[in-house]
């Protein structure tokens, strides 16, 4: 354990869930750890939690913890959900998330392009008889990113959810095994984001790039629109080898227009190459 320092951390609720992505990296179980079963290569931990907000938060923090070493690790919750129309074995790549019996509601950042298509997700303590027409639901959503938010930055956390159950399929008819081949179709978009997240936690990780600290300081940048500057940074330095182009200070009111002129800075360099 101690020579393993993975820098992606995956979370399922239920074995069912995890089975087809320890299959598909070649995950190898940590036969020392007793409170969750947790599976690990050189690069990715993945840990099943047990269903549930409490589960769900304590199987982050405890991984976290015990294997979290590195900065910036990439978290990702994957697993089931429902909703009232969508068909079964639908992927959604979650951009809120709302907290049922709190109220709050948290909205992961997107500084890439979703693998798949985005949705919302209501948690809750209990199974929902209901379904929402509109958002997703599970158990474990909220808990994964209030947990999670503390160990590394939000760019880096996201929910991907297979639809598991709906109206003409409820919930009390899923089994274990039509679980596990709901989500075997989409352990490769699952590959995909890994990818884009690690390639963004490395940009974040990575010393700052000279503009950067005199950009923010210039200009109010949120914290998505910081990533997003970063990235185009790297873009920039990457095709052209150069310093950004001259501007006036006084040409942007904040953060949102320089990236706006960078973008167009950006093309026309990509179109003459």
């Amino acid at each position: 354990m101690q020579q393993n320092k993975p820098r992606i951390f995956i979370y399922a609720a239920l074995p069912c869930e995890a089975k087809s992505v320890v299959d598909y990296f070649n995950l190898k179980k940590i036969t020392t750890i007793q409170p969750f079963a947790v599976y690990v290569n050189a690069d990715i931990c993945l840990t099943v939690t047990g269903l549930g907000k409490t589960s769900m938060a304590a199987g982050v923090a405890y991984s976290q913890a015990l294997l979290g070493s590195v900065d910036h690790p990439v978290l990702i919750n994957i697993g089931i959900a429902g909703h009232k129309h969508h068909a079964l074995g639908s992927l959604f790549l979650i951009d809120k998330i709302t907290d049922v019996d709190s109220y709050k509601s948290h909205y992961p950042s997107m500084v890439f392009e979703s693998p798949c298509t985005t949705a919302s997700i209501q948690t809750s303590s209990r199974p929902q008889l209901v379904y929402d027409p509109l958002a997703l639901c599970d158990m474990e959503a909220s808990a994964f990113y209030e947990t999670a938010i503390r160990f590394s930055s939000g760019e880096l956390i996201h929910c991907l959810k297979v639809v598991s159950d709906n109206e003409l399929s409820p919930a009390e008819n899923i089994l274990p095994k039509q679980v596990t081949a709901l989500i075997i179709p989409h352990v490769a978009t699952l590959e995909v984001l890994m990818k884009e997240l690690g390639a963004l936690a490395k940009l974040i990780t990575e010393p700052e790039l000279k503009s950067f600290g005199q950009l923010i300081r210039q200009y109010h940048f949120t914290s998505s629109e910081q990533g997003q500057l970063k990235n185009r940074l790297s873009r920039w330095e990457v095709l052209t080898q150069a310093n950004i182009p001259e501007f006036e200070e006084s040409q942007f009111r904040k953060g949102k227009d320089f990236l706006v002129w960078f973008d167009q800075q950006l093309d026309e360099v990509e179109c003459f190459l």
